[in-house]
């Protein structure tokens, strides 16, 4: 039987009932939600710089369309894709949920194996944050108040973005300006002591994205870097993500903890890997819930 022969013996009262519970919720989010703004493909590095990529050194801001004073707190989202894949452009809907419920989100691109290595895609990384501490104001959010988000790979460089403040001082500030990251089944966290394991089959495949000299592995890895001053974070992973996510971010928690850094780790029953990012499309899921808490918060103690 196909496809279409079984959608047509649905109940048309069910069809109608189903039609109208989407149709409310999206009436219901657009009377609650601000209206927002995407300013797209904003080049964070500038034009005839040395590696500069018209396709990747962009970004997109998704901004409230009303001003507030002192301005809204800010998240910056790195994209997964086994450091060799991803693109912005995929995670619309991340800006809009964010935009949406009082947060200027900044979602990026950055170069991709096998073109560069990892250490080049976080100083692009740190690149889009030195660009957003700089010109955030002028779409309504607070430079004090930037954060990094990211999936999978991009966890990893959140992460890294948080606690590595060599990346900042070679850019003339003092420290970083991150003042808490959001990791989403991160991957990454300690790529040091993943490649000298190679504990799972095809692991030879990060070296095109890592290169084969382990002081390079660690001086990407955020195990690392963290320390007692590194800022709040919120760590998920899911039940049936890739098993070296779970370890490693079980790790990374614990280290957080005898550190004293202030932070969550929240395990999400029967998510797999990719369906920890896709949940992100709702605009009432438990992540976008606590990084409220997380942004609003830090506004507080300001």
């Amino acid at each position: 039987m196909t496809v279409s022969r079984l959608f047509w013996q649905v109940p048309a009262a069910l069809v109608t009932c189903v039609l109208l519970l989407v149709l409310v919720l999206l009436v219901n989010e657009c009377a609650v939600a601000r209206p927002s703004k995407r300013t797209k493909d904003i080049a964070y590095r500038e034009a005839g710089s040395a590696g500069f990529s018209a396709e990747r050194h962009i970004l997109d801001v998704y901004a409230p369309t009303k001003k507030r004073a002192g301005g809204y707190p800010v998240v910056l989202f790195i994209h997964g894709g086994s450091w060799n894949s991803g693109n912005k452009n995929i995670y619309w809907f991340i800006g809009r949920r964010l935009a949406k419920q009082g947060v200027v989100a900044v979602i990026i691109n950055y170069r991709l194996a096998p073109n560069v290595l990892v250490p080049a895609m976080a100083d692009d990384c740190a690149d889009a944050v030195l660009w957003t501490a700089r010109h955030i104001a002028e779409y309504g959010g607070d430079p004090n108040r930037i954060f990094t988000m990211g999936h999978s790979a991009g966890g990893g460089l959140a992460a890294l973005m948080a606690a590595k403040h060599e990346l900042f001082v070679a850019r003339g500030l003092p420290q970083s300006p991150v003042k808490g990251a959001i990791l989403d089944d991160p991957a990454g966290l300690d790529m040091y002591d993943y490649l000298q394991k190679m504990a799972y089959p095809n692991d030879e495949q990060y070296l095109v994205s890592f290169g084969k000299e382990p002081a390079v592995w660690r001086s990407v890895s955020p195990m690392y870097f963290i320390d007692k001053h590194t800022p709040p974070m919120l760590l998920y992973t899911g039940t049936k993500t890739y098993p070296s996510i779970i370890s490693s971010t079980g790790i990374f928690d614990r280290k957080l903890t005898e550190l004293g850094v202030k932070h969550t780790y929240t395990v999400m029953p029967g998510k797999k890997h990719v369906p920890m990012v896709a949940q992100l499309f709702w605009a009432n899921n438990l992540i976008y819930r606590d990084l409220l808490t997380l942004v609003n918060a830090n506004a507080q103690a300001r």
